[in-house]
């Protein structure tokens, strides 16, 4: 114990006499575990925000959609991925007698300009039911939803999230009994939503305009719904719904024209995309760590080259190659964790600032994982240099120059 905290102890002496190369060398290390602690706290923060964004809308869903998306866990690629088939209001109809379901939501979407006066914004259009507002948990902060007698009654009533609100109106408040004019249609505004969030890659809630579908004829002339959603009732297996669906379904379609997915699916497939996504960046990441051993490793080189007469010194008063090699190795291992440890304080400050506009966070894995990084380039970037000097012939370097 003695004798490693003498190692230690003349490790930080002789960094002590170099300060600013001491912080240059582990400026290269600081640079590639900030980055590895940041991106993995950037992809652990977007994807809890899309879990959050998807959960606050229930966790009792089924989005019917077309095409076969889904296998394995992931997201499909290749043919049948995205099919050609438009639900229509005779599937509505059909599911409609599904026991258990207690809102069936049909949803068609396209991306709008929505125009008041000079003003204009891009949003998502969603021609859809009275029922879209408790089948996925939305609620008005000012005004009012529309009623299945609007749908029915094809009333040119709209409501529309908070973004679209304040960006064409200035505030919410002012939004309410003014006319918009979606494309060429206008439609009067009853109800301003409450604020959900969206966007940072997942879709932008507060940007979307809700109309009753038989309102929006001009925009979907054959009624057809690019996905239909279904909440359950309290109690209900969720599982027993899907299988009722696809039976149904099935009647008229192929397997492969449709997918019935279960909230918690969806979730799960997200969540291995930005698994994915975020193992690639931090490789990616960690090529600034390798550089970085090589930094050090260049200058624990010159660091034998500048000492070998005190090498030479120490080998003649006792010293073994051991000791020599323990001591560079130490030099390297400490400037390597010195590099770690400034890198991850900096991750920190950053998440810190970061969070007052995005949920990112750094768990004890990253931490631990920089650590672990960060000593095992000191080992093995160091190892080269400290056997140099450990080799080193003590009367050759004691006549050294």
């Amino acid at each position: 114990m003695n004798y490693l905290l003498f190692i230690i102890k003349s490790s930080i002496e002789d960094f002590r006499r170099n300060k600013v190369r001491t912080f240059l060398t582990s400026l290269g290390i600081l640079i590639g575990v900030s980055s590895v602690v940041l991106l993995i706290a950037l992809g652990l923060g977007m994807k809890k925000y899309i879990e959050n964004q998807f959960e606050s809308l229930g966790t009792n869903l089924l989005r019917i959609v077309p095409g076969k998306i889904l296998q394995g866990g992931g997201f499909r690629s290749g043919p049948g991925s995205l099919g050609g088939v438009r639900f229509d209001e005779k599937d509505l109809n059909t599911l409609k007698r599904i026991r258990g379901a207690e809102y069936i939501v049909p949803i068609f979407s396209k991306t709008v300009t929505a125009t008041f006066g000079s003003n204009t914004e891009i949003a998502d259009l969603y021609a859809t039911t009275a029922d879209v507002f408790s089948g996925i948990n939305l609620k008005v902060s000012t005004g009012n939803v529309f009623t299945r007698e609007d749908v029915e009654k094809m009333a040119k009533v709209a409501v529309i999230g908070p973004k679209i609100a304040k960006n064409l109106f200035g505030q919410e408040s002012l939004a309410l009994n003014r006319l918009i004019k979606v494309e060429e249609q206008s439609f009067k505004i009853i109800g301003v939503l409450e604020a959900k969030g969206g966007g940072f890659g997942g879709p932008d809630l507060d940007s979307f305009i809700y109309v009753p579908y038989k309102s929006a004829l001009a925009f979907n002339p054959g009624k057809q719904f690019v996905a239909i959603v279904i909440k359950s009732a309290d109690g209900v297996d969720l599982s027993n719904i899907k299988n009722e669906v696809s039976q149904k379904l099935l009647k008229r379609y192929k397997e492969d024209d449709f997918s019935v997915i279960e909230q918690a699916e969806l979730i799960s497939a997200i969540s291995s995309i930005f698994s994915v996504i975020n193992t690639v960046l931090v490789g990616i990441a960690a090529i600034s760590l390798i550089v970085g051993g090589i930094g050090i490793m260049n200058i624990m080189y010159v660091s034998v080259t500048e000492r070998i007469k005190e090498i030479g010194i120490r080998r003649a008063i006792g010293a073994t190659k051991k000791d020599i090699l323990y001591q560079f190795l130490s030099e390297s291992v400490i400037l390597s964790l010195l590099g770690g440890f400034l890198g991850i304080m900096l991750a920190f400050m950053i998440v810190f600032i970061l969070n007052r506009f995005f949920p990112a966070y750094i768990n004890l894995a990253s931490v631990l994982i920089a650590t672990g990084v960060s000593s095992a380039i000191g080992i093995i970037f160091g190892i080269f240099p400290a056997k140099k000097a450990a080799d080193l012939s003590p009367i050759e370097a004691i006549r050294y120059e």
